[in-house]
Parts: structure tokens; C-alpha cells; sequence
């Protein structure tokens, strides 16, 4: 059957399977935690929104300039310089780009859970948007000085760090 046609699933590029047997260090049995960029005031501005919109902290945060973010980004065998996206590790599974963002939404109530919808949009157009944003965030939005403070998220476990770098 040189001719029979043989059904190709193509991956899923952005999800990142760790196959590794030692659990995300810093994480809890079913934690999960938005890797972000402590000195991108869009960041600051997402992860003040995320404090607003999940006062049950379902989802934990680190900087990716912290120690406790720099271990996480090793163990998921992302780069630990220059590292221009967010990451969403949940259940041993890394996310990343507007992938990381769709989960994230996932793990939020209602009408945030809804806007999931975009998950039907293309990959490529999803993350065409998403590094023309990353690109210029610093240009259009401000980076703040090294050591600046996370936002603050009242009582709780929130940041794996203390909000700490």
C-alpha cells in the first residue's frame, strides 16, 4: 500500500510536555504559576488584573528574574536570559505565548473563562499579535528599574517568592 494516505496529527507546538519525574520545584501538588517579566509594566498591569479577577489564588506567580523563577525556567528547560514571553506550569505541563495566556484564562471565572474562544483562532495569528506586543512592551508601556516590587496581593500564597527578586 505505497499509495494508502496515513492520518498525521500535528503537534501541539506551544505546550511544552515535561517528561521529567521530579515534580516543578517551588509548587505544590496541583499548583499551578504564570511565569512573568518583573520589570515589564504590562506584566505589572496583567498580574494586577489576575489579583483582581482570582481572589482564590488558584494561580501562584514568580518573576522570571527571581531565584524561584529562574529555578522554575530551568526545570522546564526554558531559556533563563532574555526570556521575552510568559510560561503557565500547570500539572507538569509548560505553556507558553498566547497559549500560557488562553490556559490562564481557563482557570478564571465568568466572562474571563469565555474569552478561551481564542484558542479557534490560528496559532500563528494568536502569536503573530503576541510578539508584536512582547516586541515592543518596553517601548510602549515603560520598564521599570530592576528590584521594583511585584504588585501587591493582599493576604496569601500568591507569589512563590514573597514577590521577592
Amino acid at each position: 500500500m505505497p499509495n494508502a494516505k496515513r492520518k498525521v496529527t500535528p503537534p501541539n507546538l506551544y505546550v511544552i510536555r515535561n517528561e521529567r519525574l521530579t515534580p516543578p520545584p517551588h509548587l505544590l501538588a496541583g499548583e499551578r504559576v504564570m511565569l512573568f517579566d518583573g520589570e515589564c509594566v504590562l506584566c505589572q498591569r496583567l498580574v494586577r488584573w489576575l489579583n483582581r479577577v482570582d481572589p482564590g489564588k488558584k494561580i501562584h506567580l514568580a518573576t522570571v528574574q527571581s531565584p524561584t523563577g529562574q529555578d522554575l525556567l530551568r526545570w522546564a528547560g526554558l531559556p533563563t536570559d532574555n526570556f521575552t514571553t510568559i510560561a503557565y506550569i500547570a500539572n507538569g505541563d509548560v505553556t507558553v505565548k498566547s497559549d500560557a495566556f488562553i490556559a490562564i484564562l481557563g482557570q478564571l471565572g465568568w466572562p474571563w473563562r469565555a474569552l478561551r474562544i481564542m484558542r479557534f483562532f490560528p496559532p500563528a495569528l494568536r502569536d503573530a499579535v503576541y510578539y508584536a506586543v512582547a516586541r515592543n512592551r518596553y517601548r510602549w508601556f515603560g520598564k521599570l528599574p530592576a528590584g521594583t516590587p511585584p504588585p501587591a496581593d493582599g493576604q496569601g500564597r500568591r507569589y512563590l517568592d514573597g514577590g521577592h527578586r
